[in-house]
């Protein structure tokens, strides 16, 4: 993952949300839809070398350290464990998200057997947020992105998602029933 970049309809800001290392050339993006120019409001060029996002380490994001336990139809249970210990950024100042070979064991909660067991997934794997962290309202997301593997082989997913500030991604609670949506004015009076 090379960028993050995010457009919003304001004036040009100068705040420690725009990475200094944003060249000015993509600090403002155009419509494609209607010709409105945007301005940037945010960016991050996850080029500071050996940067690492465990809880409380970076203003910005946050890699989790949890299971993926999407029992749903769809997600069936994750093979993985988020741990934040996989992501990072290279000597070279390039956003590194690994998964590698490795159990990790846990005691959870079952709410179906209403007991707790051991669980242990084989695979680690890593996710970074922004969740509660910066609040994009409307506008151009632009995010610069490598993925791994060749689309036409099976096995990996790679993604970039955007949900709301309502649901956090693996906390299962948090989206059931109401993904995507959010709230239009982030709490403030209407």
């Amino acid at each position: 993952m090379r960028n993050l970049l995010l457009a919003a309809l304001a004036p040009l800001v100068r705040s420690g949300w725009i990475d200094e290392d944003t060249p000015e050339h993509l600090r403002t993006t155009t419509s494609l839809v209607d010709g409105t120019e945007y301005h940037l409001v945010m960016s991050d060029e996850f080029n500071v070398p050996n940067r690492t996002f465990a809880d409380g380490h970076d203003p910005a994001w946050t890699a989790l350290d949890k299971s993926d336990d999407d029992y749903s139809a769809s997600g069936g249970g994750s093979l993985h464990f988020y741990n934040s210990s996989v992501v990072t950024t290279t000597p070279d100042g390039m956003l590194t998200i690994r998964s590698v070979l490795d159990e990790t064991s846990w005691t959870r909660y079952d709410p179906l057997k209403k007991e707790y067991e051991t669980t242990t997934k084989h695979f680690k794997s890593g996710m970074i947020q922004g969740w509660n962290k910066f609040c994009f309202t409307g506008g151009i997301l632009e995010v610069d992105a490598i993925l791994p593997g060749s689309p036409d082989i099976g096995g990996l997913w790679p993604a970039v998602w955007m949900l709301g500030n309502l649901g956090r991604a693996t906390y299962e609670s948090s989206t059931n029933m109401l993904w995507p949506w959010s709230y239009g004015n982030l709490g403030r009076a209407t």
